[in-house]
């Protein structure tokens, strides 16, 4: 199977403009492609991990990945998939947020050798005079058209800034120069930037020709790796220090039945014939892919040492086997036990980082989703005595959320 075929068979892609010009290309490593990454965070997240294994995939195939980090873009904040404006970032923090991604990214593209690039879109849009972008590229783009636009018309009701409204211009603008000056003849992103893409393709053929080469391919990715970057506690992060290499394994390993062949297809890299095998398992055997899913995935973001301790951890804790060492630890200090030498239940859940608060660690007990030890506890004036920390005492908060809290002297 080639590429492009293996990647439909993976589900991800969603629409294409040129199917039989993107497929040769593809398949014949003469893609130089890009894929946007708005610096909006200090670490990648779940959400963007279906990018980058494409990006991985695309590269192992002779293709050549352009990772363009928005330096630029995220000074103003991309409308799409939200309800208001974005909190304005300083370019310090910018700045900081890109030198992080640089690190994550590289985890999974070889910039090796001209094999990749990594290029900031702030080289070009912060240098940009307002009347000229006005006159080179304001001239191609129709306001009646842009506002017909799903990213736009989502956001009519509740407010649209202008400064959010030339968001569409600047991703436009970004691939006119990668196609220029670095040879990106294709553009990735998720199904919610269809019209920015379009916008991108139309102004090449505008300003260059009809015998610019351009393409635009969306990927299913923001609909479905967006939502699998959530959890009730907030973003799934791929920096060790914002979301553990255990939770990460966690999380994956309590994706929804209906969706682990999915994960298993669009972010693994095991074979299409391997996957297809597990179509018939039902019932236990699940779970074992499960586990399959949240191993491959943590070795590729956290590497297999960290993958095999997280898995361990996780039997320790669910089939009563492996090392209870490896269970993801919080400290708690003699200055926070009372003077009787013991803690309340809800400032311990609270210090291990289990609830973000005290009303939430009440209505968690309350509800009977707080062990122990093992031990279900449901008053919300517990406490727990200080010699319990001995050896370590493992506290539970719901089936995904677990520690073990030791007593720092």
């Amino acid at each position: 199977m080639q590429i492009y075929d293996e990647l439909v068979a993976r589900g991800l892609i969603a629409q294409v403009t040129d199917e039989d010009k993107i497929r040769d290309l593809i398949n014949n490593g003469k893609a130089t492609f890009y894929i946007g990454f708005d610096p909006t965070a200090d670490s990648l997240h779940v959400g963007h991990f279906m990018a980058l294994c494409l990006m991985k995939r695309l590269q192992m195939a002779g293709n050549k990945p352009i990772a363009l980090l928005g330096g630029g873009t995220g000074m103003i904040g991309d409308p799409s998939g939200r309800t208001d404006m974005r909190q304005m970032m300083t370019p310090e923090t910018i700045q900081h947020n890109i030198d992080c991604f640089k690190v994550q990214m590289s985890r999974f593209i070889d910039f090796s050798d001209d094999k990749a690039l990594m290029v900031n879109n702030a080289d070009w849009l912060m240098k940009l005079n307002y009347v000229e972008l006005l006159r080179e590229v304001g001239a191609h783009f129709s306001v009646n058209r842009m506002l017909t636009a799903e990213c736009y018309k989502q956001r009519m009701e509740r407010g649209l800034s202008f400064l959010e409204f030339n968001y569409m211009i600047m991703q436009s603008y970004d691939f006119y120069m990668l196609f220029q000056n670095y040879g990106c003849n294709m553009q990735f992103g998720g199904d919610d930037q269809w019209s920015n893409m379009l916008g991108g393709t139309e102004l090449i053929r505008r300003k260059l020709g009809k015998d610019a080469y351009a393409m635009t391919i969306t990927l299913l990715l923001n609909s479905e790796g967006k939502k699998m970057g959530k959890t009730q506690s907030g973003a799934v992060w791929l920096d060790p220090n914002k979301t553990s290499p255990f939770d990460f394994y966690q999380y994956w390993r309590n994706v929804a039945d209906a969706d682990v062949l999915k994960c298993l297809r669009m972010l693994t890299f095991l074979p299409l014939e391997q996957i297809n095998e597990m179509d018939k398992w039902e019932g236990s055997q699940l779970n074992t892919a499960k586990e399959i899913l949240a191993y491959e995935l943590t070795a590729l973001v956290h590497g297999e040492e960290e993958a095999k301790k997280a898995q361990e951890g996780a039997r320790a804790l669910f089939a009563g086997g492996g090392n209870a060492a490896d269970m993801p630890t919080a400290e708690i200090t003699e200055a926070d036990l009372d003077e009787n030498g013991a803690i309340e239940l809800i400032s311990l859940l609270l210090k291990a980082g289990l609830v973000p608060s005290r009303s939430e660690g009440r209505r968690a007990i309350e509800q009977g989703g707080v062990t122990v030890d093992g031990e279900k506890v449901t008053d919300v004036k517990a406490v727990v005595a200080g010699e319990k920390f001995a050896d370590g005492l493992v506290l539970k908060r719901g089936k995904k959320n677990f520690r073990k809290v030791l007593l720092k002297k």
